[in-house]
């Protein structure tokens, strides 16, 4: 079937063509909302709302035998749960869904690139305010977002250590030399098909399906007293 008569692909440009425009996040309980999936871990899941362009944290009530499924550039629909939990200092922008979101169809192109440009973080200090993998989940005050949309200077690398098996992101910004634990299941699937120790550039790329042009990045909920930078998406341009 060809791209422009694929009627999950029309049904989603409508839907976003025609979602109401806002100045801000509706947060009102039971409020059906409509997102742009950025990354998605079983413990948020970071979109674009469609309705203000602002960037949010989803609390999924996901079953714990059931993992997110949930790709970049999905298109979903969930519902504001009655308490959505706006209480998280260290988490701002999350918000708790009643419900399992659900995915409408995929979503891609100039639209997408100019909400990506706009949201990228600027260069303010350190990301998340402070240095290092972590910090105390009592310093936070609300005042800080704890998403950046980063447009690295230098990489992104993948990095796959050996001796515990876990992936890292490391890309240079605005000075800093970057490492942070990637959560991103595609990058996973990457390097562990490639059987490499590390992917970057033209390989990273070709691996990948994309160039990376954005690294996604978040603050975790508190894990002994401290919250953890980690990488939650490598991005095209859109």
């Amino acid at each position: 079937m060809a791209f422009g008569r694929d009627p999950t692909v029309r049904a989603t440009r409508r839907l976003i063509a025609r979602t109401p425009q806002r100045t801000a996040v509706d947060l009102n309980g039971g409020t059906l909302i409509h997102g742009l999936v950025l990354g998605s871990t079983n413990e948020s899941t970071t979109v674009v709302d469609l309705a203000s362009q602002a960037i949010v944290r989803w609390r999924v009530p996901w079953p714990e035998d059931l993992e997110t499924d949930l790709a970049a550039f999905d298109v979903v629909e969930g519902q504001l749960s009655e308490h959505i939990e706006r209480d998280d200092l260290a988490q701002p922008e999350a918000v708790t869904l009643a419900d399992l979101p659900r995915r409408l169809g995929t979503y891609r192109g100039r639209r997408v690139r100019r909400w990506l440009e706009q949201l990228a973080s600027p260069a303010d200090g350190p990301l998340f305010g402070f240095r290092g993998p972590s910090a105390p989940y009592w310093e936070f005050r609300g005042e800080r977002p704890s998403v950046a949309l980063v447009a690295a200077d230098r990489g992104p690398q993948l990095l796959r250590r050996p001796d515990d098996g876990s992936t890292w992101v490391r890309f240079g910004w605005f000075g800093d030399d970057v490492w942070l634990l990637c959560e991103d299941r595609h990058a996973i699937r990457t390097i562990e098909s490639t059987r490499r120790s590390s992917l970057a550039g033209k390989d990273l790329a070709t691996a990948l399906g994309f160039r990376p042009a954005y690294v996604l990045t978040t603050l975790s909920q508190p894990l002994d007293g401290h919250c953890y930078k980690s990488c939650t998406g490598l991005l095209p341009r859109g």
